[in-house]
């Protein structure tokens, strides 16, 4: 269980609730915070205010004022106008992310809304009711409107969902789980898809993603480091001490216990190429900015990100601007450009192995018949194309910025658009590293027998060799590469040796 309410939430609980099906409740604390915030509400229209998104119009529309009749229409109708989102289904547990960081932003008490919406909420994760959120339609502004208006929706029983499997009408799943569709009180639609909940959800869920495919890269260098076998002096911590840069160190350590023990690698003597030699120095800052994210995504997470907001405590009002998503989409435009590092770097490694002008030996394209057989000829193709793609994707979202919706919404963030873009680059990179592990793996064979490596990358080849054997002979690989690929998305190379203790 995932309390929501008591202590600040973390990336794992958003991620137990949104990936593990882990039941969510709020406390008692909580829902006291959101009914006082829903009582200073009503005690400000009972005085007669003007509030915004409740008794006026919304965005552009902000200067019409609305009849106290209209109230709860003007709430209808947000969640049904936005109803004109593209593109391919986001995946369900971003989709389970954003409602998780949806209550988180509810239990502050801030959005005025009832606990009776922050309960549907509740229920539709409890129970594995998933709306269907497609991926385009966000600016990033007023927050993530449109994606966020495609839950919402839900509530009333409007939209698709998926459940136990099948996509169906909303309404006949909230019917098979005994869930009642709810109306909405002034201002609850406007406070459900007024806020950063879908980007921040990507981050959350991207935040573990990345860790585990730099982690995954990094064994897939170790395993060429052996094979090629290169001196490990450029590793030692006082090398990287002398820099200081905590990621340079926390790679360094990494490496060291991925190698420790290896027959294959030297002390000493020459210097490797850059690839194999600068490891540390080139993928630390990828390191340090995963590492040093992690407190920019908890606030957002825990943050009050709508408008206007209420004090629970003195009833004032502020028509303000948490919705902006400018932190997360920073973040994630810097996480594109340390993807298409680390693509680069996998490229480079790739190219090295591969060519026997410069792989100290091995045969070309690591196959064992070059000329009959063309080996790792088509993955290292297919890497240079993962890495061109990665690279394209890599331009910041943050900076295209459009006046939108009657030059109300005249600077954007683009905090989604950068979200799917570092998603997709991420998926890209993921293979990418499959295929690097492939071809590690099959470096290594050709050089000597495995029982010469070191601890942490002997566990990284049996990983590797328990998808795909030695390749004597030319074969289609892609089943090969999406089932290490998914390794990798599972976690499944965090456990190599006990590399990722050692470097913590």
């Amino acid at each position: 269980m995932v309390v929501i309410g008591a202590d600040p939430l973390t990336i794992e609980e958003v991620v137990r609730v949104a990936r593990g099906g882990e039941q969510a409740q709020t406390t008692g604390g909580a829902r006291l915070r959101i009914a006082e915030g829903r009582a200073r509400l009503l005690e400000l229209l009972k005085r007669g205010d003007r509030i915004y998104g409740v008794n006026t119009g919304v965005g552009g529309n902000v200067g019409i004022s609305l009849p106290p009749e209209q109230m709860e229409q003007l709430q209808f109708n947000l969640v049904t106008y936005l109803g004109c989102a593209t593109g391919q289904p986001l995946p369900a547990d971003v989709v389970r992310a954003a409602m998780v960081l949806r209550i988180a932003t509810f239990v502050t008490g801030t959005s005025a809304v009832r606990n009776e919406i922050v309960d549907a909420l509740v229920a539709l994760l409890n129970k594995g009711v998933t709306p269907v959120v497609p991926r385009y339609g966000s600016v990033g502004a007023s927050g993530d409107l449109m994606p966020s208006a495609y839950i919402a929706r839900v509530l009333i029983g409007q939209g698709e969902v998926e459940f136990n499997g099948r996509r169906m009408p909303a309404i006949d799943a909230l019917r098979e789980t005994r869930i009642h569709p709810t109306g909405f009180a002034p201002k609850e639609a406007l406070a459900l898809i007024n806020g950063t909940t879908f980007m921040t959800a990507v981050a959350a869920l991207l935040h573990v993603d990345a860790f585990r495919v730099l982690r995954a890269l990094l064994q897939a260098i170790a395993l060429a480091i052996e094979a090629m076998q290169a001196p490990v002096l450029p590793f030692d911590a006082w090398v990287h001490e002398r820099k200081g840069h905590p990621g340079q160190i926390a790679v360094a350590a990494y490496l060291r216990a991925m190698l420790e023990g290896s027959q294959f690698t030297r002390e000493s003597g020459g210097q490797s190429c850059y690839s194999l030699r600068c490891v540390p120095q080139g993928l630390g800052q990828v390191w340090e900015a995963l590492d040093t994210a992690r407190a920019t995504i908890e606030r957002e997470i825990n943050s009050a990100n709508d408008n206007p907001l209420i004090d629970p405590q003195t009833g004032a009002l502020y028509k303000a601007g948490n919705f902006y998503g400018g932190h997360i989409a920073r973040l994630l435009d810097g996480w594109k450009i340390d993807f298409a590092a680390m693509a680069n770097w996998g490229n480079s490694l790739l190219a090295l192995l591969v060519d026997d002008r410069f792989n100290d030996g091995l045969p070309a394209n690591l196959t064992p018949k070059p000329g009959l057989n063309s080996g790792f000829k088509s993955v290292q193709l297919s890497v240079t194309s993962l890495t061109c793609a990665i690279r394209q994707m890599a331009g910041p979202s943050s900076i295209h910025s459009l006046p939108t919706e009657q030059y109300n919404q005249d600077v954007v963030s683009l905090g989604m658009h950068a979200a799917v873009t570092a998603m997709d680059a991420l998926e890209c990179l993921r293979n990418e590293t499959a295929m690097l592990l492939l071809a590690g793996a099959q470096a290594v064979d050709l050089r000597g027998t495995p029982d010469r490596l070191g601890r942490g990358s002997a566990a990284a080849y049996q990983k590797v060799r328990e998808v795909c054997p030695f390749l004597d002979k030319d074969c289609a690989l892609e089943s090969e590469i999406g089932r290490i690929s998914d390794q990798i998305r599972a976690g499944i190379y965090e456990t190599s040796a006990s590399a990722t203790r050692d470097a913590s």
